[in-house]
């Protein structure tokens, strides 16, 4: 893969810089709305959960932003990685180029403006008098694996969105309440251990927890928590490549 990510470099980079310029044209603040649309749906959040979640748990603004700034890179990269191949058929079926090209470029502007959210965020703990520790590097592990979890879901989804592309409205909807499956703006320190388990088959969940361990508590996961990330991610890029590989030629026919 890496082989063929150097011979087609050129493309790649155009695809990064046409995807990035299209996600901003002709808006006003541009490449601000990179930073305020996490924050604008953070204040929504804290002004309406604050009352009813906020007032028992400690750092409550960075407990809500861990949250939203994950699923937000989540739903982001996902939803518009979903619609990578549709919207690039035009060229894939000219040109015999690797057709993960498409996604990838699609996942490397949605990093970019996780990036440009995590800087917001650790101003935001600033604020909140957070006490940064040298654990904070071990922010490397869930990042990475959520750059590549994305990636094997876009994988699934676009090659899902040839075939069906009704998929687009059962994502929106399933998205919606994954959101409130995740515990963005509530703790689940008052369900039984049991519940509190089957969370832990939700595999965002297990990233927003990941960072709040490291960011308000200082304290790194157990080992068995680092390799249950591993497997869902394992198992999700495992199944998108697969489907990619049974029907790379398929796509052609469908598009």
């Amino acid at each position: 893969m890496i082989d063929r990510l150097r011979r087609y470099q050129f493309l790649f980079e155009e695809l990064v810089k046409r995807d990035f310029k299209k996600k901003y044209k002709r808006t006003i603040l541009g490449m601000a709305w990179s930073v305020l649309s996490p924050l604008l749906t953070l204040l929504v959040m804290k002004m309406v959960f604050s009352n009813f979640f906020g007032r028992n748990t400690e750092h409550y603004t960075t407990y809500l932003f861990c949250g939203n700034l994950i699923f937000s890179y989540f739903s982001e990269s996902t939803s518009q990685g979903m619609s990578s191949l549709v919207s690039n058929s035009g060229i894939f079926t000219k040109v015999n180029v690797p057709k993960y090209l498409f996604l990838m470029s699609k996942n490397v502007q949605t990093l970019i403006n996780f990036g440009l959210t995590m800087c917001v965020f650790v101003v935001f703990c600033v604020l909140d008098r957070i006490v940064f520790t040298w654990k904070l590097i071990f922010l490397l592990y869930p990042i990475i694996l959520l750059l590549l979890f994305n990636f094997g879901m876009g994988l699934i989804l676009s090659a899902l969105f040839v075939f069906f592309q009704d998929i687009q409205y059962l994502w929106s909807v399933f998205t919606m309440l994954l959101m409130y499956m995740s515990a963005i703006f509530y703790t689940i320190d008052s369900y039984s251990y049991t519940v509190q388990c089957l969370f832990l088959l939700n595999p965002v969940y297990l990233f927003i927890r990941y960072f709040r361990k490291i960011v308000i508590d200082a304290t790194i996961p157990t080992v068995w928590f680092h390799l249950l990330m591993m497997v869902d991610v394992a198992v999700v890029l495992g199944l998108g490549c697969w489907m990619y590989k049974k029907y790379n030629h398929r796509f052609l026919y469908y598009v």
